[in-house]
């Protein structure tokens, strides 16, 4: 199978890097980048020859040219609405990068888009196909614990200077943490769920990653650039992490929350809490969830591995470690490419849809403008 590649970014890399690492039969003929020579870089380092790729300007003209079985979306936030349109009209199955969309507008468009496509496109949700995450939903669904009635997930982030000095800090290009990071976190549980959500209102605070230095200054061009505790220096050699960009964390251009918090109601009259913040590091790192029905609760942590089973009749501790080491995304991203293959050769559905995506950025949306209005928002177009 051939498949093209618009924005051959990070993303990009990881999820070809996959399909070659997995032997999965797909041919990497043809990308579509304005930076050729980062592209480049990025494909040998995929293990795909640059040299057997043909490089274009132009979305359609490759479209035209090229005879793909399937093409993958990986270009910044924004764009990802406009692109996937684009690539709907030749109606031949997509790889998707989340968000789908970062505005009301562009979900809307989407959706009107969508009614006309027969294709079929994987959205990259990769925590809703990792092993744990099938584990947990093959106990839910066998009924051990009762309809659940309850879930409290958490995202504490780890890594979450990226946010803050690379090119995430810049909300127009991201549309916002709501939508970088909670429309995975929203989107497993739906499908933990399989239940349908309709309301939702959210919190933000940004109580640490904030101040008065210059907009656009870099820590190597300040003067604190050795005491300040989140500039590059101090992160590589205090912390003795890495460094992703040199964006000033307590500068006026900052952009995004630190913390925040989403209540979501569903139609079963149950309701769900989320909360992510991106202060922690290292070993207080966080992903997972924990779902309480009448007859038991059920946790898990994307971190760990772990999954357990509490019995509220038996008493009884069922405990369950997934092995995901070494594999992106808990083992998530292998089992997207794997579908993503399925529905190029026509032999499968897809597991992470449109629809999917469009419903998780929708929730999003109304979250982040909650977080401002201080309201309700119903979860409709």
């Amino acid at each position: 199978m051939n498949i093209g590649v618009i924005g051959y970014g990070l993303r990009a890399e990881y999820v070809l890097r996959n399909f070659n690492d997995f032997e999965m039969g797909v041919n990497l003929v043809s990308v579509c980048d304005p930076c050729v020579d980062k592209a480049k870089v990025r494909i040998q380092s995929s293990g795909y020859k640059a040299q057997e790729v043909t490089f274009y300007d132009d979305i359609d003209e490759m479209m035209q040219k090229e005879k793909l079985d399937g093409v993958m979306i990986g270009t910044l936030c924004k764009s990802h609405t406009d692109i996937a349109i684009k690539v709907m009209k030749y109606n031949i199955p997509m790889f998707l990068e989340k968000p789908v969309a970062i505005s009301l507008e562009q979900v809307k468009a989407l959706e009107e888009a969508s009614k006309s496509y027969t294709a079929e496109a994987v959205v990259s949700f990769p925590l809703r196909l990792t092993p744990i995450c099938q584990l947990a939903k093959e106990i839910i669904d066998s009924g051990r614990l009762g309809r659940i009635e309850h879930v409290e997930a958490v995202n504490n982030v780890n890594y979450g200077r990226v946010y803050y000095h690379d090119w995430y800090r810049d909300e127009s290009l991201t549309g916002g943490l709501f939508l970088q990071k909670s429309t995975h976190d929203l989107d497993y549980i739906n499908y933990l769920l399989g239940t349908k959500p309709v309301a939702i209102c959210a919190m933000e605070s940004k109580q640490i990653f904030k101040g008065d230095k210059d907009a656009g200054i870099t820590c190597s061009k300040c003067e604190e650039y050795k005491v300040c505790p989140e500039s590059s220096y101090t992160i590589r050699h205090q912390y003795h992490d890495g460094v992703d960009g040199e964006g000033c964390a307590f500068a006026k251009d900052t952009g995004n929350h630190d913390s925040a918090s989403i209540l979501t109601r569903y139609e079963t009259g149950m309701h769900t809490v989320y909360t992510q913040n991106f202060v922690v590091r290292k070993k207080a790192g966080k992903r997972g969830a924990r779902l309480i029905g009448y007859k038991g609760t059920l946790e898990f942590d994307f971190a760990t591995s772990e999954l357990t089973v509490f019995s509220h009749t038996t008493g009884t501790v069922e405990k369950h470690y997934v092995d995901t080491s070494g594999l992106n995304h808990f083992g998530g991203d292998k089992a997207l490419c794997e579908n993503f293959v399925e529905v190029m050769s026509g032999t499968g559905v897809s597991k992470a849809s449109l629809q999917d995506g469009i419903l998780s950025a929708l929730m999003c949306l109304y979250a982040r403008e909650s977080a401002s209005q201080d309201k309700f928002y119903n979860i409709e177009l």
